[in-house]
């Protein structure tokens, strides 16, 4: 008899984003953009190795290194809360994004995998709300205050 999984399926999010691969991978290799759609404060070092680690909001701080940077194309880094008894601990799981041109605009595509199933719902809740606020900011708008998912 096998034990059941305690790990969620791969979390999947897709947006179509009306701006090129080039304007959408700085929103994740630069600390300012990347504030500007997701997070309080952050450390990012995008790079194989580099740090990862970011006050998402009131204090949920995440944190995990870059594993994978292919300019334009894919970012890879890995991720876990940094509050005591969490479940997902730094760096315990993996955020894979990649991004493919579709004409002027970008498919991008996060993949998180290695959560805790009892993290699943809330992950696709928050992954889902971000990537809607980067949709915004990529395509030159202002997502305005995150008021959070």
């Amino acid at each position: 008899m096998t034990e059941p999984s305690t790990r969620a399926p791969e979390l999947v999010v897709e947006k179509r984003i009306n701006a090129l691969p080039t304007t959408v991978f700085s929103f994740f290799t630069d600390r300012d953009r990347w504030l500007s759609w997701q997070g309080e404060e952050a450390e990012i070092d995008p790079r194989p190795g580099g740090v990862f680690r970011m006050n998402v909001r009131e204090g949920n701080v995440a944190s995990g290194q870059f594993v994978t940077v292919e300019p334009y194309h894919r970012i890879v880094f890995t991720w876990g809360w940094e509050n005591p008894g969490n479940p997902a601990p730094p760096g315990s799981s993996t955020v894979d994004i990649t991004l493919r041109p579709d004409g002027a605009a970008t498919v991008l595509t996060l993949t998180h995998r290695g959560l805790p199933l009892e993290l699943f719902e809330s992950h696709g809740i928050g992954w889902n709300h971000y990537m809607e606020r980067l949709l915004v900011r990529a395509e030159g708008g202002d997502p305005g205050p995150d008021e959070g998912a």
